[in-house]
C-alpha cells in the first residue's frame, strides 16, 4: 500500500509541476497577452508565475529522488537517475536564468531595462523549460514502465 501511496505522491507532484507549466504556456500566456494587450504586462505576470512553477519542480523532483531511493533495489534504470539529475539541472539554469532576467527589468514602471539581454535570457529560459518538460515526460513513462514490470512479476 506504501508503494501505491508515493506512487500516487509522485504522479500528483508531476502533474501539478509540469501540467502547470503545460496549461499556463499554452494558454494562459497568449490569452493574458490578448486581454492585456501587451506581451510585456503578461511578461510580468509570468515572471511571479514562474516562481512558483520553480518551487513545484523542486518539490516534484524531492519527491521523485525519495521514490527512486526507495525503488532502487527494485530494479531503478540508471536512466532514472540521469533524467532526475537532468531535471535537477534544468531547474538551477531556470532559477539562476530568472534571476539575471529580474535584473533587466523595473516593476515600478513595468518596463524592461536591458532588452537585449533579457531577450537573451528570455530564450534561454524557454528553451530550458522545454527540455525540462522533455525530460519529465520521459522519467514519468520510464518510471510507469518499470512500474508496470514491476506489477507483473507481483502477480
Amino acid at each position: 500500500m506504501i508503494v501505491v501511496i508515493r506512487r500516487m505522491i509522485l504522479i500528483l507532484s508531476l502533474m501539478f509541476w509540469q501540467g502547470g507549466f503545460t496549461f499556463y504556456g499554452g494558454v494562459v500566456v497568449p490569452i493574458g497577452g490578448a486581454v492585456l494587450g501587451s506581451d510585456t504586462e503578461q511578461g510580468f505576470i509570468t515572471q511571479a508565475v514562474t516562481n512558483y512553477l520553480n518551487l513545484a519542480g523542486a518539490v516534484c523532483l524531492l519527491f521523485w529522488m525519495e521514490h527512486l531511493w526507495h525503488e532502487r533495489r527494485n530494479g531503478v534504470f540508471k536512466m532514472e537517475w540521469l533524467l532526475w539529475a537532468f531535471s535537477m539541472t534544468t531547474l538551477a539554469i531556470l532559477a539562476t536564468t530568472h534571476v539575471l532576467m529580474d535584473k533587466t527589468i523595473d516593476h515600478n514602471s513595468i518596463s524592461v531595462l536591458n532588452p537585449k539581454s533579457f531577450d537573451i535570457y528570455h530564450k534561454i529560459y524557454i528553451g530550458t523549460s522545454s527540455l525540462q518538460w522533455v525530460g519529465a515526460i520521459c522519467m514519468l513513462f520510464m518510471a510507469m514502465f518499470r512500474w508496470h514490470r514491476q506489477d507483473g512479476q507481483i502477480r
